[in-house]
């Protein structure tokens, strides 16, 4: 039962406590860039959970065979083989999408997150946690993006995953999309309001 409660740990601190985005600010630049629609971002951050997943997986299986002083080169070529997969399984299955997230796929090997986390957990644990330590740090980072998302979709177009969900009657009586949500200072601005709005009026709550 311990054992399974340690798993279940190594899961849930990245979605909240350690946050890969909103704590350790990392994988910022994906976080702006491929937010303007919900769909975008649900395909970016589940492209880097597969990376970062399964590049901790296999990095934890050949952790006592990496020779310390080559270990990055190792970690990137695993790292990029993995991208390289989703990029061509996206252009093989989701060409619209893949053409919209342009270059931000294949630019998951400079992410942050991935490397961190095979620096910091696969190198030194076992297969399963490290598994489970891509699982929860790749969640965390898309629950991130999807907020950000919902926010400046909504905001932005009045759409949410491409559906009109604002009512023609609210653009009769003067209402208009914001335009400046669908540009890099309107991501920048909700990003900041979310990672405030965790960190100093959420936690708090929870911490009282």
């Amino acid at each position: 039962m311990q054992k399974k409660n340690s798993l279940l740990q190594v899961v849930k601190i990245p979605l909240w406590e350690n946050n890969p985005v909103s704590v350790q600010v990392l994988g910022i630049c994906s976080a702006l860039a491929v937010t303007v629609q919900i769909k975008n971002a649900l395909v970016m951050a589940l492209s880097l959970t597969f990376v970062v997943a399964f590049s901790n997986l296999i990095i934890s299986l050949l952790r006592h065979w990496i020779p310390r002083n080559i270990r990055i080169i190792i970690e990137l070529t695993i790292i990029a083989t993995l991208v390289i997969l989703a990029d061509q399984i996206l252009r093989a299955f989701m060409y619209d999408v893949s053409k919209q997230l342009s270059v931000f796929v294949g630019l998951i090997i400079t992410n942050c997150i991935v490397m961190g986390r095979a620096e910091a957990f696969a190198l030194t644990n076992p297969p399963v946690p490290s598994f489970l330590d891509g699982i929860g740090n790749g969640l965390g980072y898309g629950i991130v993006l999807v907020s950000i998302a919902f926010v400046r979709e909504l905001l932005g177009s009045g759409k949410i995953m491409g559906i009109k969900v604002i009512p023609n009657y609210m653009y009769e009586i003067g209402y208009q999309d914001m335009g400046l949500m669908l540009l890099a200072p309107g991501a920048f601005i909700v990003m900041g309001l979310l990672i405030w709005f965790k960190n100093s009026v959420l936690d708090q709550k929870i911490t009282k």
